[in-house]
C-alpha cells in the first residue's frame, strides 16, 4: 500500500484520543448530545477519509494499468529479443559447425600430407641406406673375390715356381748323376784299361830288358813311381769328387731350404694380410649391421612418432567435435526501455580456435 498523509502518526493519535474521549463520554450519563455531535464529526471524518481513499484507489488502479501495459510491452520486447537471439544463436552454431568441419578437413589434410611426407622421407632414407648397404656388401664381395682370385693366382704361381724349381733342381741332380755315372764309367774304363796298359808296359819293359837291361831297370822303377802317383791321384780325385758331390747336394738342399723359407714367409705374410683384410671386412660388416640396427631403431621411433601424431590428430578432432569450444553468451535486457541495441559478430572475425603453425617433429 502506498504511503498517504492521512495515515500519519498525528492522525492516528488523534483518532485514538477521540475514541478514548467517546468511550469516556459514553460512560457519562447526561452527555448524549456531545456524543451525537462527536458521532457526526467522526462520521464526517470517516466519509472524508473514504473519499480520499477512493481517490487514492483510483489513482493506484491507473498506475497498476500503466505498469501492466509496460510489463506487457516489456514481455513482448523480451520475446522478440529472445527470438532474435535464438535465430542469431542458431546462425552462430551453424557457422561454428561449418568452421569446425572446415578446420577438421584442413587439419586432416595437413596431417595426412605431413604423414605422407614423413613416410616418404623415411622410405627414401631407408631405400638409400639399403642401397648403400647393398653397394657396400657388393663391394666387399667383389673385393673379397678379387683378393681370393689374387691369392689363388699367387698360390698357383708359387706352386708353378716351386714346381719349376723342383724340376730344375731335379734336372740338375740328374745332370750331376749322369756326370757322376759318366765319371764312374770313365773310371771303370780306366780301371779296365789299366791291366792292358800294365801288360803292354810289362811286355814293352821285358823287350827293353832284353835289349837294354840297365835302362829297363831304371825305367821300371820310374814307371812304378808314376803308377803309384797316378793311383794316389785317382784316389784323391775320387775323394774330391765325392766331397764336391756332397757339397753340391748340401748347397742344393740349402738353396731349396732358403727358397722354401722365403716362400713360407711370403705365404705367411700373405695369409696375415688376408687375415687382416678379412678382419677389416668383418669390422666393416659389423659396422654396417650396427648402422642397419640404428636405422631400424630410428624407423621404429619415427613410426611411433607418426602414431603419436595420428593419435594427437584424432584427439584434436575429438576435441573439435565434443570439446568446449566456447558458446555465445545470451544477451539479457538490462534496461526497461523499448529500444534495445545489440551487435552480433561472426566467428570468422573472432576465431574460437587458434590454429597454431604445425611443424614436423
Amino acid at each position: 500500500m502506498l504511503w498517504s498523509p492521512k495515515f500519519s502518526l498525528s492522525n492516528i493519535h488523534m483518532r485514538l484520543t477521540a475514541k478514548d474521549l467517546l468511550r469516556n463520554i459514553r460512560l457519562l450519563s447526561g452527555c448524549k448530545k456531545i456524543t451525537v455531535v462527536l458521532q457526526g464529526l467522526f462520521r464526517d471524518e470517516s466519509r472524508r477519509q473514504c473519499r480520499e481513499l477512493s481517490q487514492e484507489l483510483v489513482k493506484l488502479q491507473g498506475d497498476l494499468v500503466c505498469s501492466i501495459n509496460s510489463s506487457e510491452r516489456l514481455e513482448k520486447e523480451k520475446e522478440e529479443l529472445r527470438a532474435t537471439l535464438e535465430d542469431a544463436l542458431l546462425k552462430l552454431q551453424e557457422q561454428h559447425q561449418n568452421d569446425v568441419s572446415e578446420l577438421e578437413q584442413r587439419l586432416q589434410a595437413f596431417y595426412q600430407a605431413h604423414c605422407d611426407k614423413v613416410h616418404l622421407t623415411y622410405q627414401e632414407e631407408a631405400d638409400r641406406c639399403k642401397s648403400f648397404m647393398q653397394q657396400q656388401v657388393s663391394q666387399l664381395k667383389s673385393s673379397h673375390e678379387a683378393a681370393k682370385l689374387e691369392l689363388q693366382s699367387k698360390h698357383v704361381e708359387e706352386l708353378q715356381s716351386v714346381k719349376q724349381q723342383y724340376e730344375t733342381s731335379l734336372e740338375g741332380e740328374e745332370i750331376i748323376l749322369q756326370s757322376y755315372f759318366y765319371v764312374q764309367i770313365v773310371l771303370y774304363i780306366q780301371y779296365s784299361y789299366k791291366p792292358l796298359t800294365f801288360k803292354n808296359k810289362h811286355v814293352f819293359s821285358f823287350c827293353l830288358t832284353r835289349c837294354h837291361p840297365h835302362r829297363s831297370l831304371q825305367k821300371d822303377t820310374h814307371t812304378l813311381y808314376l803308377e803309384q802317383e797316378l793311383e794316389s791321384l785317382k784316389v784323391v780325385l775320387d775323394i774330391k769328387n765325392k766331397q764336391l758331390h756332397q757339397q753340391e747336394k748340401k748347397l742344393m738342399e740349402m738353396e731349396k731350404s732358403v727358397k722354401l723359407d722365403e716362400n713360407l714367409t711370403k705365404v705367411q705374410q700373405e695369409n696375415e694380410d688376408l687375415k687382416a683384410r678379412m678382419e677389416r671386412h668383418a669390422a666393416l660388416s659389423r659396422q654396417l649391421s650396427t648402422e642397419q640396427a640404428v636405422l631400424q631403431e630410428t624407423l621404429q621411433k619415427e613410426s611411433k612418432v607418426n602414431k603419436r601424431l595420428s593419435m594427437e590428430n584424432e584427439e584434436l578432432l575429438w576435441k573439435l567435435h565434443n570439446g568446449d569450444l566456447g558458446s555465445p553468451r545470451k544477451v539479457s535486457p538490462t534496461s526497461t526501455t523499448p529500444t534495445h541495441s545489440f551487435s552480433l559478430q561472426s566467428p570468422r572475425s573472432t576465431p574460437l580456435i587458434s590454429n597454431p603453425p604445425l611443424s614436423p617433429r
